[in-house]
């Protein structure tokens, strides 16, 4: 199989796999009265609120919430897995941290679903292509802004708005930080390393 037809389909299982966790948590949420949004979402500011870092991007409020989430999520994480499973990883990570802990620090209440981790991916696809100098990146990165670009409105402070900028805002952080961690090492000039010939 070619190297990206394998890592396509790896993309698929994976990013299907974690949207398929997400309903399958909805629905034991819903079995148990809600109790895991309210003890595991993030609770910012509160230490018994900080697991919600890790946890609150599986739960999410009501189907609508969490439909809205999973399209953006398998197209996203997608088209990230196609760099290859460790910088999807990073992407991932560095997008649910931030947006995990930056709500902690600076949110108004407790926070869940995922959106931080979208905004995380979109962020990191729109700027890798920079980072990495490669046209084929900038132009992918130039359709999804096209395509999903009305969503960085996420990232101001709506008043009398539920939605958590703040997840937003740091998911993006995230993301732009992983595309600068993950940019592609360019060889020295002349050929040589930094060590010399």
């Amino acid at each position: 199989m070619h190297p990206l037809a394998h890592r396509a389909q790896a993309g698929l299982v994976t990013v299907g796999g974690l949207v398929a966790v997400m309903w399958v948590v909805f629905v034991l949420n819903l079995l148990l009265g809600n109790l895991l949004v309210r003890t595991l979402g993030i609770a910012p500011r509160r230490l018994d609120g900080l697991d919600g870092v890790v946890f609150a991007p599986l739960l999410h409020g009501g189907v609508e919430h969490l439909a809205g989430n999973s399209l953006p999520l398998l197209v996203l994480g997608f088209l990230a897995f196609l760099e290859g499973a460790r910088r999807f990883a990073v992407a991932v990570a560095a997008s649910w941290l931030a947006s995990g802990l930056g709500t902690w620090l600076f949110g108004g209440g407790l926070t869940i679903g995922a959106s931080g981790v979208v905004f995380g991916l979109f962020a990191y696809l729109i700027t890798r292509g920079f980072y990495n100098r490669d046209w084929k990146q900038i132009l992918l990165a130039g359709v999804l802004f096209l395509v999903y670009g009305s969503i960085l409105w996420g990232v101001l402070p709506r008043l009398g708005s539920n939605i958590s900028w703040q997840a937003h805002l740091f998911g993006v952080l995230g993301g732009i930080l992983a595309a600068y961690l993950l940019k592609r090492k360019r060889p020295a000039p002349g050929g040589t390393d930094r060590f010399g010939a």
